[in-house]
């Protein structure tokens, strides 16, 4: 028997409690009801194109939304988006006291380059994530284009430097429901406390993986790939 909207909001709501602490109760929950209804709605209309794009990555959909039927775009790009951005941050982090304080290596030597030094790059990230209107993130990225220079950026909504040209090296979740119920509206206090999970080791292999011409493919176990019904 297919599962109810709601048990599916339910289970996407536990299995996200680690990060977001959602609570379930009829107002919490009907935003994700409209947009599954939309979406299954939409699925019937949109389904002969849908299995063209059977198997393609999470990544992929962000990448290519003129190959995603244009009924779909805008729920896919928030969706797949928001997959594809919290896969890179749950690699981000590690636990408390497990892992490096600082980068090590190239990155290091990045990062001291391009921003004078470790403390400075911290402020900057900080202060950029602290100052962005609205909900979103906050990114250190290797341009693709200015001989691999490190930058430090931030997109709206659940954007990705990929778009630009700039491959993923770090990225802090500045969405209001990562730090609220622990900080309300200190965000600063937030991505300031961040730092003491922040998995370096992880940062180093997405740095090295970088180059002037990533490809897709590359960055697609960083995410997940879509699975379409037959029906």
């Amino acid at each position: 028997e297919k599962p109810k909207t709601i048990e599916i909001v339910r289970n996407f709501i536990q299995e996200n409690s680690v990060h977001h602490s959602y609570i379930l109760d009829e107002e919490a929950g009907i935003g994700y009801v409209s947009i599954l209804s939309f979406t299954e709605n939409t699925f019937v209309e949109c389904r002969n194109a849908l299995r063209e794009l059977q198997g393609r990555g999470a990544l992929w959909l962000v990448l290519n939304p003129g190959k995603v039927p244009r009924k779909l775009r805008a729920v896919i790009r928030h969706n797949a988006g928001g997959h594809v951005n919290h896969s890179l941050f749950w690699r981000a982090m590690s636990p408390a006291g497990h892992g490096a304080r600082a980068p090590a290596g190239a990155l290091a030597a990045a990062i001291n380059r391009n921003f004078g030094s470790f403390e400075q790059f911290k402020q900057r990230f900080t202060d950029a994530g602290e100052t962005l209107f609205g909900s979103g993130w906050v990114w250190l990225a290797k341009s693709q284009l200015d001989a691999g220079k490190l930058e430090i950026c931030t997109t709206n909504g659940h954007g990705n430097p990929l778009l630009n040209r700039r491959s993923p090296i770090l990225l802090n979740d500045v969405w209001e429901h990562a730090y609220y119920l622990k900080y309300q509206y200190r965000r600063g206090e937030y991505l300031r406390a961040w730092w003491s999970i922040v998995n370096w080791e992880n940062a180093a292999r997405l740095f090295d993986r970088s180059s002037d011409q990533v490809a897709v493919h590359d960055w697609e176990d960083e995410g997940g790939t879509i699975q379409v019904s037959s029906r």
